[in-house]
């Protein structure tokens, strides 16, 4: 998935087992939609703690956050839990949207790739950022590319 792309709608459960759909949460706004590894990992908590410390920032230009992993919907509900995320832990177990987005390693124990993806509510691919080691520049560059879009917003 690159930018330009027209990403796919799915059906993934969250950290509280509810079904959530892509076409869902762009009704009221852009998404950034950020793949993970592994929760309760060190860099995993990093970046989904600073995806979670600019939660007024995302708001400012009205964007969902929404986190995805191969984790089990009871791992995703502790790691949430643990770090007192605001937004969605969708669980990816097969990684069937991993896959979809590009975000999936098949020989590796840790299965998806860090990615975001900061995708439009006509659900246009506007970037995808790709760092398995900076764990903060995801939700950075995700907020610029949100604020270069609400400033062409008539």
């Amino acid at each position: 998935m690159d930018r330009g792309d027209t990403a796919p709608d799915f059906t993934l459960p969250d950290d509280n087992g509810d079904p959530r759909t892509l076409s869902g949460f762009l009704a009221s706004g852009p998404v950034v939609l950020f793949f993970y590894p592994a929760a309760m990992t060190g860099g995993c908590t990093a970046e989904s703690c600073h995806f979670r410390d600019l939660t007024a920032e995302f708001g400012e230009v009205g964007a969902h956050r929404i986190g995805i992993s191969p984790d089990a919907v009871s791992r995703q509900r502790a790691f949430s839990a643990a770090n007192g995320f605001d937004y969605p832990l969708l669980s990816d177990v097969d990684g069937a949207v991993a896959r979809q987005f590009g975000a999936w390693r098949r020989f590796s124990p840790l299965h998806a790739k860090r990615r975001t993806f900061v995708i439009d509510t006509d659900r246009q691919v506007l970037a995808v950022i790709k760092s398995e080691l900076k764990f903060t520049v995801h939700a950075d560059e995700a907020l610029e590319v949100l604020r270069v879009r609400a400033a062409r917003q008539p």
